[in-house]
């Protein structure tokens, strides 16, 4: 059985965004033809590929089952045609990249307006989100993440700061009436901003000096998702809520204007800086490829 090719790029389109109308925002088409290239393609299948409500539109078991073996096999073809299409000389064509909050805010900006000039007829799309993410099931070419969470199949290459580190931090007028924490463990005794996973569990505190690492669970009034509300945590460590605890670099800003100053230094944990992962499949879509070569040259 044959399928045409753009009945199955608007299927997958459609499954991914999660509606035609957001499907057609994305490519610049209309949410009719998407609605006809899936019928066209149920018709010829005999299945019903989505569930479609007024709301949402979701896949069905059997529409999931062909998501998952098509978006590799068209991210294949992408790839090919980029791969042809790198002989006309400047490398074109969509990049997209599934990024950590904390990479959006931290690496990206000196790295893409430099990358977007050299490569003038690339476009990028950036998704920043910190949950955990199939990147070939949800359309991305690559993805940032920090060596925890970096998966054995990926070709890992190194992006931004190698050295980062966690800081520990609150406003002085906090500071002035509670005391300054001298060691981890004194934060207990303090009114901590924590941060949440995705996963629902608590970003415990961790420390380290001279070898000693010491980890803490800290408690305080306010807890945030990790990465979309982090700001309203400084935010509220700058009003004297509380202590916060995040990515040195997030916070040096803060610590440069004097709204917030450092605590328990000394403490600080350095951790390795993020890695650029992507398949190791036979062909490398070109943008990726420019992304990758403009980064091992910076």
């Amino acid at each position: 059985m044959t399928a045409n090719l753009g009945d199955l790029t608007a299927f997958v389109a459609v499954a991914r965004s999660g509606g035609f109308r957001d499907a057609a925002r994305a490519s610049g088409g209309s949410a009719s033809s998407f609605s006809e290239a899936v019928r066209r393609l149920e018709d010829q299948l005999g299945v019903r590929l989505l569930n479609r409500t007024t709301r949402s539109v979701a896949p069905t078991e059997a529409g999931q089952r062909l998501l998952d073996r098509l978006a590799p096999a068209l991210g294949e073809v992408e790839a090919a045609l980029d791969m042809a299409g790198s002989f006309r000389g400047q490398p074109a064509g969509t990049l997209r990249i599934n990024v950590s909050v904390s990479a959006a805010r931290l690496v990206l900006p000196s790295i893409v307006p430099e990358f977007l000039s050299a490569y003038p007829d690339i476009r990028l799309e950036v998704i920043a989100e910190d949950g955990l993410v199939d990147m070939v099931a949800t359309g991305c070419d690559a993805v940032i993440r920090y060596e925890e969470r970096l998966e054995q199949d990926m070709i890992a290459i190194p992006i931004g700061p190698r050295i980062q580190r966690f800081a520990t931090a609150a406003s002085p007028a906090y500071l002035d009436q509670r005391g300054r924490p001298d060691h981890p463990r004194d934060l207990l005794d303090h009114a901590c901003l924590l941060s949440r996973f995705s996963t629902g569990a608590v970003n415990g505190w961790e420390f380290e000096r001279d070898g000693e690492v010491v980890k803490v669970d800290p408690t305080g009034p306010l807890t945030v998702r990790v990465g979309g509300a982090t700001d309203l945590a400084v935010q509220a460590a700058v009003a004297g809520t509380g202590i916060v605890h995040l990515f040195e670099d997030w916070l040096r800003p803060y610590f440069d204007s004097g709204v917030l100053e450092p605590i328990l230094q000394p403490w600080w944990q350095r951790f390795s800086g993020p890695f650029l992962c992507y398949t190791g499949r036979r062909y490398v879509p070109e943008p990726l490829r420019a992304f990758v070569d403009f980064i091992k040259r910076a």
